[in-house]
């Protein structure tokens, strides 16, 4: 499947569908089509560098949707960046990718920003050029193949972002995934819960455009209002939610949250962290006419890679989910410390091997030398993971590394480490999760204090939050600050973690 000709196509046959809708504001397929024309003959009158990529910033409009397609249109990737992440990350996403143009979907505040860093275009500018409906480049201008079709950054352990490269090739594997092994069907409406600068939001953005169904997108400000968050569900005529479980568990705080509230509803997915036995028996007594898969996949595999449908007879068989099957195109392999396969039921990393592997980091060959290789002539990609395999299922059993999925953002817990250091109240500090039901729930930060004159402990994390507020996404930010003379160490010098998680278990 040709993402950008599908989505054309549907556009053309169906001009007045809608496309996307937040609240009040709806965007047919029509105008959508037009509006990414016009912004793809603009940007390739600027001449920009070859392939290079183009940030687009915003919140869940329909803007930032038309701003994708008409970069990729005009043979660019796009980066997408949300209004929560600080300025610090986007000035640094900015250097780390070398972007060579920035599109403001919403105004960014340029107070932290180097003005000269970036040519952009603003909001304004933007909204005269979508409006223009000038015809679009050809075809053989759009991004296809191995080229880039958006780059995601995600938490990087050396205190920087890093940038995830999705060519069009391991976006249409993942889509001809969904499109063959989910009961999607054509039409209908998809919630659109992740911001897009998250890789969740993939699995209903292209799934619903290319299949002409509705995006129903859950902004932050519904979300701040349960009371408007659930009149917005309760009218949606959702038919397919996308969401973590963590979201899903909110929702379930609402009694009125089953399929009365939401009758078009037949299918759940759940991607982004470990969906628990609780919340998957839940919604079954609340949707029994739905439909849950739980799927397993890295950013750097694009989306997803494994489903299972969770029913009455796989929670009676499990005490934990499985992740799933493999998506045919793709193999997953369980290996040891030495590299070497193991049989099933054995423990080991989950390697995975297949079309929508990621090429690697953006401009960081050392770090894409250590987690990708080819393997049997297809990209592979070392996830950290640890799982395992029975019987074609897999299952998941935690990280080999520092790095956690806390409500569906994935983290570096070294990367906070290494900006709490930089506090001027820290002299040393270690982030550990702390888990719920099976899965991580909040991140605790244990802290050798620096000299400070704060007579309480609430005032000196009340500081330390404002300095990491200037660096770091606010999902990324200790939940719980405790405070010690030193660290616990192991035998062999280490900083002994496993007795901090210990400690704070909920």
């Amino acid at each position: 499947m040709n993402i950008l000709s599908t989505i054309k196509n549907i556009a053309l046959d169906n001009e007045d569908s809608i496309a996307f809708q937040s609240g009040d504001v709806t965007l047919c397929y029509g105008d959508l089509w037009k509006q990414s024309e016009s912004l793809a003959t603009y940007l390739t009158t600027l001449k920009l560098p070859k392939k290079a990529p183009i940030i687009v910033y915003g919140h869940m409009s329909p803007k930032m949707v038309s701003s994708f397609l008409g970069v990729v249109k005009s043979g660019h990737p796009y980066i997408p960046v949300d209004v929560s992440i600080p300025k610090e990350r986007i000035q640094k996403i900015i250097e780390c990718s070398n972007a060579a143009f920035l599109i403001e979907t919403e105004v960014l505040e340029r107070d932290s920003l180097q003005q000269a860093s970036i040519p952009s275009m603003s909001e304004g500018q933007l909204a005269n050029i979508l409006a223009e409906h000038t015809e679009g480049p050809t075809s053989s201008t759009w991004v296809k193949g191995h080229e880039n079709f958006y780059i995601i950054y995600t938490s990087g352990s050396t205190g920087n972002p890093k940038g995830v490269q999705i060519s069009a090739q391991n976006l249409e594997s993942f889509v001809n995934w969904m499109h063959v092994d989910f009961p999607i069907t054509n039409g209908g409406v998809f919630l659109n819960q992740a911001p897009f600068s998250f890789d969740l939001s993939v699995m209903d953005l292209y799934p619903a455009l290319t299949t002409g169904a509705t995006l129903f997108t859950i902004s932050k400000e519904m979300i701040a209002s349960p009371q408007a968050l659930f009149m917005q569900l309760s009218q949606s005529k959702i038919g397919v939610w996308t969401s973590t479980p963590s979201f899903v568990q909110m929702c379930l705080m609402n009694p009125e949250f089953s399929s009365e509230m939401l009758p078009s509803l037949k299918t759940f997915l759940f991607c982004g962290e470990v969906l628990t036995r609780e919340v998957a028996s839940k919604l079954l007594k609340l949707f029994p006419s739905a439909r849950i898969f739980n799927t397993y996949g890295p950013t750097e595999a694009t989306v997803a890679v494994s489903a299972v449908e969770v029913t009455a007879e796989l929670l009676n068989n499990y005490l934990s989910l499985p992740i799933g099957y493999i998506k045919n195109d793709t193999q997953m392999l369980i290996i040891d410390d030495e590299d070497r396969l193991l049989p099933d039921g054995e423990k080991g990393e989950m390697i995975i091997v297949g079309p929508s592997v990621s090429k690697g980091y953006l401009g960081e060959p050392n770090l894409t030398e250590k987690a990708f290789f080819e393997y049997e002539g297809q990209q592979a990609y070392r996830t950290g993971d640890i799982g395992y395999q029975k019987d074609g299922l897999h299952f998941y059993s935690g990280r080999a590394d520092f790095q956690v999925k806390v409500h569906g953002y994935r983290m570096e817990l070294e990367e906070i480490e290494n900006h709490l250091l930089h506090c001027q109240y820290v002299d040393s500090c270690v982030v550990v999760p702390v888990f719920k039901n099976e899965a991580v729930d909040l991140l605790a930060a244990y802290i050798v204090p620096g000299e400070h004159s704060f007579e309480k402990n609430y005032q000196l994390s009340s500081a330390i939050k404002k300095e990491l507020a200037k660096k770091l996404p606010a999902y990324m930010i200790p939940r719980k600050f405790n405070y010690c003379e030193q660290l616990p160490m192991t035998s062999n010098g280490k900083i002994n973690r496993k007795q901090l998680v210990a400690e704070v278990m909920v």
